[in-house]
């Protein structure tokens, strides 16, 4: 712990060297000021309605864009880095189609545990060193920590909207620290992205509508992770064998070649969570959800939606033999999983297999987007239409 003082350069030093004790990799400062483009860019996603269901976005913008709105008293920020890189591409686990590839940032230890944890060690020990006061947020709470990152030097947010630094690519967890202390700021990160289109090219969905434009409402972290729904057909087919958010535009960026592995044990990948088997994840009920996926991200999403996803992989498996798990959930509780397993099977047998299952349960079905999938299989060209 560092010794008490008031030298601006010595609390500087002190909390630099508590945070990299602490864990972290990458540590910035920045005034507890709004980043110059946070605010307009916000405004202007929200506008549009890029958030898709994502409405806590829309609470409190003015608060998301200026640290001093959420608290006045604020004078610095202390952004912290964590770096989550993986071994290898993650896009190698989209030619095994059989097996389900989940987001790097997911295959470890749930991240909001691990950062604020030692974000709130860092914190204390700066309220005991330097009678300060103290706020600590790791993407739950309304702060744009990727702005204030980049304010503080970690890097610059990427054409895919995400911070890239120069020692880890585009694989770094933030955390933010306000505090009351007038620390002295480092040099705002540089945008040296240049003419580089690598992360828009690479997008599955065609979700950015240009650089640094994105629409949640085609991204598939959104629509696996997020969207609540029946995901469109549109989308399906594009998400391959992705069951759990989507790394393409992360992956693509070239300043991943300086980018290092995950030195923290709690974020390397968990072994059963490289290329799971479609098969095993299709048959989890809630419980088996639950203990499969307990202290992973994975959980908050819940067990329907997961398996949605794992359905859509499925029919993009050209496996027929993977049919047998999906004809088993037709008649699964949750009409997510339903609708999905009749379009899996739709993909993986023939329309005179697929209308010798239908009696008994179309007839049966409530629910409407269920019914447009059954549609849809059996050969209406009209059912996707509005």
């Amino acid at each position: 712990m560092p010794i008490s003082t008031s030298d601006p350069a010595t609390i500087k030093s002190g909390i630099r060297a508590l945070a990299l004790a602490a864990g972290f990799e990458s540590v910035g400062f920045a005034r507890a000021v709004a980043a110059p483009d946070a605010g307009p860019g916000l405004k202007g996603f929200l506008a549009e309605g890029r958030e898709g269901d994502m409405t806590w976005l829309a609470r409190q913008p003015e608060k998301r864009a200026d640290p001093t709105q959420l608290w006045p008293q604020a004078r610095s920020v202390v952004a912290l880095g964590q770096n989550y890189g993986p071994d290898t591409d993650p896009r190698l686990g989209l030619a095994r189609r059989r097996n389900g590839v989940i987001s790097v940032y997911a295959r470890g230890r749930d991240y909001h545990d691990v950062v604020k944890k030692r974000l709130k060690r860092v914190a204390r020990q700066m309220a005991q060193s330097w009678d300060a006061d103290v706020k600590v947020f790791v993407d739950t709470a309304p702060v744009m920590e990727k702005p204030l990152a980049a304010a503080a030097g970690l890097g610059w947010q990427g054409k895919h909207t995400n911070l890239v630094a120069r020692d880890f690519g585009s694989w770094l967890f933030l955390g933010i620290i306000l505090t009351t202390l007038d620390i002295e700021p480092d040099e705002a990160g540089r945008d040296v992205c240049g003419t580089c289109r690598a992360c828009l090219d690479v997008c599955p969905t065609d979700a950015f509508s240009g650089p640094y434009r994105i629409d949640a409402r085609r991204c598939l972290s959104y629509l696996t992770i997020e969207f609540k729904g029946h995901i469109a057909p549109e989308f399906r087919i594009p998400m391959g064998n992705r069951i759990y958010g989507c790394d393409d535009c992360l992956a693509a960026c070239p300043w991943n070649k300086f980018a290092q592995s995950a030195a923290e044990a709690k974020l390397q990948a968990r072994a059963d969570m490289i290329a799971p088997d479609l098969a095993e994840l299709a048959r989890l009920d809630d419980a088996g959800f639950r203990a499969r996926f307990s202290g992973s991200p994975i959980k908050r999403t819940g067990r329907d939606r997961f398996v949605r996803n794992v359905l859509i992989a499925i029919g993009n498996s050209g496996a027929p033999e993977l049919g047998t798990e999906a004809i088993r959930l037709l008649d699964d509780a949750s009409p997510l999983v339903r609708a999905m397993a009749v379009w899996a099977l739709g993909r993986l047998m023939d329309r005179a297999d697929m209308e010798r299952l239908a009696p008994g349960r179309r007839g049966t079905e409530t629910d409407a987007g269920v019914l447009k999938e059954w549609a849809a299989a059996l050969g209406d060209s009209e059912a996707y239409k509005p």
